[in-house]
């Protein structure tokens, strides 16, 4: 009876609970170990990036010579841009490379993405061999192709002459159609690998189940394509295009190295202006506000992008 009496008798009052507070702790010890885990990628967000950020937006305000004082001139820069005839052509004509430049990617990584996603003999040596020039730097493939471009010491002039299709060597980059295109073949032959592992990571996602039942109701290649394909692809497609808008936008290396804005001054982007200004006519705060505009313009771009290429459930 007593024992009985002892397990009824309740809980003294004040006395608190310690299950859960052990299971408190263990999830505020869990919140910290994260924190800590994800704290040297803060540190190098916050270093390279919002903090050169908010350098460029407070340099942006002032007239900023590379040597002497800085003088705090408000949103002078910014009005200076609205005149700026040289930057929008330079604008005008990276949005032009950039619409070209992408399409010529999709166009080649696309089907690239096809061919090796599907299992075949050696399809890891393709897969490597078609991602290869991906791991040249920019600045390393600019100079390769200014070696094949080259009108007497190259590859490309002295072979077409050797074969019979020209009668005398031509200079690929002296008129803008030329180069312009031979810029594109070179930013295709050095980015369309990188696509092309994005777009292959989504299709190796799409259940194989749907792809097999289409087939059995009949389904062509290009109804599987366009009803299948192309709709579960569309965050990968949304990636995909965002990483090459942003890096087409940002063009520099290649236009600088091979064409020197050239000719004609007809290949000068954005970039090429922003480097112009700040570094050759020493205008850093001119540059700076240059920097903010694009960087606007970018955010914009990708907005757009993404919503356009969301799902129509929203997500």
């Amino acid at each position: 009876m007593s024992s009985i009496t002892a397990k009824a008798i309740p809980a003294k009052a004040g006395a608190l609970p310690t299950q859960p507070v052990r299971r408190r702790a263990k999830v505020d010890r869990s919140h910290w170990v994260g924190l800590l885990y994800i704290a040297p990628a803060i540190v190098l967000v916050t270093v390279f990036f919002v903090i050169p950020l908010g350098m460029t937006a407070w340099m942006s305000l002032h007239n900023w010579p590379l040597m002497g004082q800085h003088r705090f001139i408000g949103l002078d820069n910014y009005i200076a841009i609205t005149k700026d005839v040289r930057f929008w052509n330079a604008l005008k004509f990276t949005l032009y490379y950039t619409v070209i430049v992408t399409i010529a990617i999709f166009a080649v990584a696309f089907p690239l993405a096809l061919f090796v996603e599907k299992p075949r003999p050696m399809a890891s040596v393709y897969r490597t061999a078609f991602f290869m020039p991906v791991v040249v730097g920019f600045a390393s493939a600019s100079l390769l192709w200014a070696w094949l471009l080259n009108v007497d010491s190259g590859l490309f002039s002295p072979a077409a002459q050797m074969l019979g299709l020209t009668d005398r060597k031509f200079n690929l980059i002296a008129t803008f159609n030329p180069a312009f295109w031979s810029i594109i073949v070179m930013v295709v032959w050095k980015v369309a690998g990188f696509t092309m592992v994005i777009l292959m990571t989504g299709l190796q996602s799409i259940p194989t189940e749907l792809q097999e039942a289409a087939k059995i109701d009949g389904a062509n290649a290009w109804q599987r394509f366009r009803a299948i394909t192309l709709p579960l692809m569309r965050r990968t497609l949304a990636l995909a295009l965002i990483l090459s808008v942003a890096g087409s936008i940002l063009a520099f290396d290649q236009f600088y190295i091979l064409l020197r804005g050239g000719p004609r001054n007809s290949t000068i982007t954005a970039v090429y202006w922003i480097f112009n200004q700040s570094f050759v006519s020493f205008k850093l705060g001119y540059g700076a506000a240059l920097s903010m505009v694009l960087l606007v313009i970018l955010v914009v771009l990708s907005l757009i992008q993404l919503r356009l290429l969301r799902n129509p459930e929203g997500t």
